[in-house]
């Protein structure tokens, strides 16, 4: 076996994909680079002291050119409220480049309710611990939140095929009311361009993220200094085995979270179900009593009786034997 592929065998149960047998497979799993859509795959090539020329380039990319940045310091991932009690931010990296902007970058691999408050909700934080004491004019660095999505929105936009979807605070004429907050979700399974009509060095940066786990060897238009670099550190032979151990672990916890998601979709799915056919029946079981009852009621109106002998016999409303003409 070549010394940068890695086989390991891993039990997968088969109840995980919803299946009603307990029974279990094993199969083989090769890779030459790690999966950047794991935690400790997009840690270790994005947010590690090492891997800071790839985050800048890549951040580069995605900035406007008064924006850029020539260097950066990473800062703590854990951020604490200033009131006791209330609820923390864990960013999967967070750092601060040398013209004064912050960046968070976040990795979201399934969708969950509420995800855009969410990140609304961590860009608070850099943005409240700018606040200095004594006198202090307010002034602001920027604040960007850069959200990594294995996954699309549902929403009512006019080009939902897009991959980039920026955010700003902006009026009621469509202009920027404040630069300094930014919202970038980049929605990676709306990025579909193959090698051959990548483009901008943002096009590359998706495609790598994008197809990293999938490729045996460096494709020629990614052998730059930059992506060299960020093939190598992604290399699985590469890890000790203690970072071996923490990308399985990483890799389990995907698993876990799609079979979590799976189970409950299907639960869901067979609730509804059985919700339809009960309110099925309870339907079909009404409409037999009314046909029976609108059966009933042209046999006394045959025999003669008036509509009132007829709703007194039957239950039928006024309104029902008008409407059937009897």
């Amino acid at each position: 076996m070549k010394a940068d592929v890695w086989s390991y065998r891993v039990t997968w149960n088969i109840l995980a994909l919803g299946k009603q047998a307990a029974s279990c497979y094993d199969f083989e799993m090769v890779t030459t680079f790690i999966d950047p859509f794991t935690d400790f795959g997009f840690k270790k090539i994005f947010g590690e002291e090492a891997s800071k020329p790839h985050l800048i380039d890549f951040l580069n990319a995605l900035l406007p050119a008064f924006a850029q940045i020539k260097d950066l310091s990473f800062k703590n991932l854990e951020q604490l409220p200033s009131i006791e009690n209330e609820r923390k931010a864990v960013y999967d990296i967070y750092c601060q480049g040398k013209n004064g902007a912050y960046f968070i970058v976040e990795l979201q691999k399934l969708k969950q309710d509420f995800f855009k408050d969410r990140t609304i909700f961590y860009a608070t934080f850099p943005i409240q611990q700018q606040a200095q004491k004594g006198n202090w004019n307010f002034k602001l660095a920027p604040v960007y939140c850069i959200a990594i999505l294995d996954f699309t929105f549902d929403d009512d936009r006019a080009n939902v095929d897009e991959v980039v979807h920026k955010v700003n605070l902006k009026d009621q004429n469509n202009n920027v009311f404040s630069d300094k907050l930014t919202l970038m979700y980049l929605e990676m399974p709306n990025f579909k361009k193959p090698l051959e009509e990548l483009e901008t060095r943002l096009d590359k940066w998706l495609y790598f993220i994008n197809n990293l786990r999938d490729l045996q060897s460096i494709p020629e238009l990614l052998k730059d200094e930059t992506f060299s670099s960020a093939f190598e550190v992604a290399k699985f032979s590469n890890l000790d085995q203690n970072a071996r151990e923490q990308y399985e672990y990483s890799l389990k916890i995907i698993r876990d979270n799609y079979a979590t998601q799976q189970t409950a979709f299907r639960e869901g799915h067979d609730a509804g179900r059985a919700e339809g056919r009960a309110e099925g029946e309870a339907v079909g079981e009404a409409r037999g009593e009314l046909n029976a009852n609108l059966k009933i009621a042209r046999n006394l109106k045959a025999l003669g009786l008036n509509r009132e002998q007829i709703q007194a016999a039957t239950g039928l409303s006024a309104e029902l034997l008008e409407q059937y003409k009897i």
